[in-house]
């Protein structure tokens, strides 16, 4: 695995591994400065490492179901790998062939006001692929594509 980090890393891969909660994003960027900037700014995600080659952040929603559990403050990990990270893997070659990536995954994220996130991703200049609306399904949602094509569905819950 080719790497572009100067240094040690934040922390061992073993520890932050074995740290991770059942259920975590890994997403293969072809830029991790330019992913970060995204992710910091339009889902306002807290970076808790970042280098060339690899970051974690986390981002803050308030959970969507019925009370007691409404409304308490959850963190989602997620992880960004730059392309070259993957050298050896067998998707590096499609990876670098600069195929579409995502297609046919969804990233749902409750929980976190889809017009304001919808504002900051144009303010961005991202791509808005669905504009905050009210869903049959008891959603308000928005859908934002990320730098690398990655689609992700945001919204919270609407009516009773």
């Amino acid at each position: 695995m080719a790497k572009k980090r100067v240094g040690d890393p934040w922390m061992p891969a073993g520890e932050f591994g074995r740290s991770l909660s059942a259920f975590s994003v890994n997403l293969l960027v072809a830029d991790v400065e330019r992913a970060v900037a995204f992710y910091r700014e339009v889902f306002q995600a807290e970076v808790r490492y970042s280098d060339p080659d690899f970051a974690a952040l986390r981002i803050e929603a308030l959970t969507p179901g019925p009370s007691p559990v409404r409304g308490r403050r959850v963190m989602t990990e997620l992880m960004l790998h730059a392309d070259h990270t993957y050298e050896g893997h067998p998707w590096h070659r499609r990876l670098t062939a600069g195929d579409g990536r995502g297609l046919g995954a969804e990233l749902r994220l409750f929980g976190v006001d889809p017009d304001r996130l919808e504002e900051r991703a144009r303010a961005m200049g991202a791509t808005v692929l669905k504009s905050a609306t009210d869903k049959e399904h008891g959603w308000r949602e928005t859908w934002v594509q990320d730098p690398d094509g990655y689609v992700w569905a945001v919204g919270v819950p609407i009516g009773g």
